[in-house]
């Protein structure tokens, strides 16, 4: 057995993993991360980037199929599934050459090998040590299962999702989240047949209740087909296709199943509690500056109930980072990071929904002003419907931004600073927001709840 000495030894190379390894020896750290698969994490490789750029596929296809509309002749002929692959496979390639190198000009030490947590100080690999001042666990998350369900064949995780060799012809969604809604908005775009079935009585059902209801309309024009507050009760697979059935005895069949249920906490057999790291429901408990129950870890990302969302776990990564190194940060709240959904159209919102500002304030409390995008000369140029609506406390800040239209996800910055620095509707108003853009919707909105409407009545 070797034993190497670092300042800061990280298990786990994701979003968190890796921000906290490059913000630590930014600061001076030594810094060793520990990674079984590929630096990058489900983000990188297996989420938000291949997914996003498959999305991108379905956009270009949607924009051909209506490129006649404005004069440009153009004909969808066909989707080459073996050069949409490519496609993908080269974004993420490109992106992962990228964050190699900048590890290694940072001199961070990238350990490839599935790592234990041997004690508050200490990352077993295999018969080496990493040992530490502090550890940073960041283990990130894996697609959850249900009972009955048992992923293989055309039973699908969104991993396997990405790793299909065609387009399908059909396919039954099991799961109305941010994940199910995107692979079944990108999927009907390459001209499959898509149904989603979801327990819930609305899609993303975290959303403002606006939010979800736009979605649910835009879907079915698409001719998305939905089954919301359905629960399976039986699934079966054969070589060519699967069949679920539902609690009112409805019967659906498919070319695959997409189950995408959530992601639960990779936290399982890992050494975390053996070390004195408390969990919660597979969750690690941490205080309010992400350090754990044992002295010298910390936890950030999917582990750390809440939010599980890449650009959350990089902040807390490097807010972890800064403290290990003496500095103070604050850790963003969840309620001031921005959510976007990536369908079409888009979600993106940030804050609390209409429903939730009511509920913590009082709904005598509480002003909401939604703005439609049909009056909006850049969202009427690029073919899209939707609105925005602005939730703020009555003569107080605005606490929750909601958005639905093509894009939206673009605009979800200036909504982030509004809601985390409280800004009233009056401190926004005087600012300037370009013509023609998008971005004038949001800034109509805020003029509205200053009591200035000029385009809105």
């Amino acid at each position: 057995m070797s034993e190497h000495s670092f300042d800061v030894v990280i298990l786990g190379g994701g979003s968190g993993g890796y921000a906290a390894a490059l913000r630590a020896a930014e600061l001076g750290a030594s810094v060793a991360i520990v990674e079984k698969d590929r630096v990058g994490g489900t983000c990188l490789h297996r989420g938000c980037v291949p997914t996003k750029a498959l999305l991108h596929v379905a956009e270009v296809a949607d924009t051909v199929r209506s490129a006649s509309q404005t004069g440009v002749t153009a004909h969808l002929e066909d989707i080459d599934a073996a050069v949409v692959r490519s496609f993908r496979e080269g974004i993420v390639a490109k992106k992962y050459k990228g964050l190699q190198g900048l590890l290694s000009a940072r001199g961070i030490t990238t350990v490839a090998g599935e790592g234990f947590l041997e004690s508050d100080r200490s990352v077993r690999v295999g018969d080496d040590v990493y040992r530490g001042r502090d550890v940073v666990l960041a283990t990130g998350a894996r697609s959850r299962t249900l009972p009955g369900i048992e992923r293989g064949g055309r039973i699908l995780a969104s991993e396997d999702a990405l790793e299909l060799p065609e387009i399908p012809r059909s396919v039954i969604v099991l799961g109305g989240g941010v994940i199910g809604v995107e692979f079944a908005s990108l999927w009907r775009s390459l001209g499959a047949d898509v149904t989603i079935v979801e327990a819930l009585p609305r899609l993303v059902a975290g959303e403002d209740e606006a939010m979800s209801k736009g979605l649910e309309r835009a879907f079915r024009r698409r001719g998305i087909r939905m089954s919301v507050g359905s629960a399976v009760t039986e699934c079966s697979a054969s070589s060519d296709a699967v069949t679920v059935t539902l609690a009112t005895g409805e019967s659906l069949s498919a070319d695959y199943l997409l189950v995408s249920v959530g992601r639960a906490p990779a936290t399982d057999g890992l050494g975390f509690e053996q070390a004195g790291v408390e969990l919660e429901d597979g969750f690690v408990r941490v205080d309010d500056t992400l350090r754990t129950s044992a002295p010298h870890v910390w936890a950030v990302g999917d582990i750390v109930r809440g939010l599980q969302l890449a650009h959350r776990g990089f902040a807390q990564g490097i807010a972890v980072a800064e403290r290990i190194a003496g500095h103070h940060p604050p850790v963003v709240p969840d309620s001031t990071v921005p959510r976007i959904t990536y369908s079409e159209p888009e979600i993106a919102s940030v804050g609390l929904s209409a429903a939730q500002a009511a509920e913590t304030y009082g709904a005598d409390a509480v002003q909401t002003y939604d703005y439609n995008l049909a009056g909006n000369a850049r969202s009427e140029i690029l073919g899209t419907s939707g609105s925005v609506r602005v939730v703020r406390r009555v003569d107080g800040p605005v606490v929750g931004v909601h958005m639905i239209g093509s894009r939206a996800g673009e605009l979800i910055a200036e909504a982030q600073l509004v809601v985390g620095w409280e800004a009233h509707p009056e401190d926004i108003a005087p600012f300037l927001h370009p013509h023609p853009t998008q971005s004038e919707a949001l800034g109509e909105a805020f003029l509205a709840l200053a009591g200035r409407p000029l385009h809105a009545l």
